[in-house]
């Protein structure tokens, strides 16, 4: 039995007449990462605030590792870190580390690894107000790791890093998930989470609009995947009148194809295969996939 560690169903949540959030329904399974998506004013940093028993649903549950929203199993089991950290400046980070794992029960034996983890070992007993927002950032994710917690709540946890870091920290986050931690994030930069999260789901407007992962959504949206064909030698012009599709740069070929003819294309290059010198496939991206959704979901709400 799949083991979940965040249930949120029919999850409905309203500011007067604004409705934040709209019959939300979500699951998150340990050891899964879940990328949130959506532009500013979707609902996403108010599902966080539900999550975290700081606002209280109109109707709908959540459950977070079998417990409410705000209880004392509930608080022991996530572990959070917000877009924007802050911490006493004076501290060093090994004393931030101490004190916020006194406060989990967690050993502090464990501080040099996670301090290792995301990369601020040599920065370790410096003063956090000598940190740059990138380093403060890898910070909160140390602290965010503390005590391997159930449920990883990370509201745009690259925020201030450079693409190096980034990738570190998507590295640091899928060893968490290794561990067993369920992973919800929020992102805006498309192109970090493709690839480096299980699943997206895309709000919209308060409610969840598409929800899977990237091979589900791109089916369903019906993006064509576009097979690329570098031909060999004076072979162009025959290729392009069998094949068709569109001529680039004289000897290059790029031909759409939904994901139901894609393997019958294939099939027919490889009949073809004295003619070619190289073919790429690419499969619809993210931010295909995510502007797909949005215009189709704006277009609903017009009508």
């Amino acid at each position: 039995m799949t083991d979940t560690v965040l249930d949120i169903s029919a999850l409905t949540l309203s500011f007067g007449s604004l409705r934040a959030l709209d019959d939300v329904t979500l699951r998150i399974a340990a050891g899964e990462r879940l990328a949130l998506l959506g532009h500013n004013g979707a609902g996403k940093s108010t599902l966080f605030k539900a999550v975290l028993g700081f606002l209280h649903p109109d109707a709908g549950r959540i459950s977070v590792a079998g417990h409410a929203p705000g209880s004392d199993a509930a608080r022991v089991a996530i572990n959070y870190l917000p877009e924007t950290v802050s911490f006493p400046r004076s501290l060093t980070g090994r004393e931030v580390l101490g004190y916020f794992s006194g406060l989990r029960g967690a050993p502090r034996a464990a501080i040099a690894d996670l301090l290792e983890r995301v990369g601020l070992a040599q920065a370790a007993d410096r003063a956090v107000g000598t940190y740059s927002k990138g380093m403060r950032q890898r910070l909160g994710l140390a602290q965010a790791l503390i005590g391997a917690p159930r449920l990883l709540l990370l509201d745009e946890p690259t925020s201030g890093l450079d693409p190096i870091s980034r990738h570190d920290l998507y590295s640091v986050i899928a060893e968490a998930a290794g561990r067993g931690s369920a992973v919800l994030l929020s992102a805006h930069g498309l192109e970090e989470v493709e690839n480096r999260t299980d699943r997206v789901a895309i709000m919209f407007r308060g409610r969840l609009r598409a929800e899977g992962t990237l091979e589900e959504l791109a089916r369903r949206a019906a993006l064509p995947a576009t097979i690329r064909v570098t031909a060999a030698e004076g072979a162009a012009d025959r290729l392009h009148a069998e094949l068709g599709g569109q001529r680039i740069n004289g000897a290059r070929l790029e031909i759409d194809c939904t994901p139901e003819t894609k393997l019958a294309l294939l099939a027919r290059l490889t009949a073809h295969a004295d003619l070619l010198r190289d073919i790429d496939l690419a499969n619809p991206g993210l931010a295909e996939i995510y502007r797909h959704f949005s215009k189709h979901m704006d277009q609903e709400d017009r009508t």
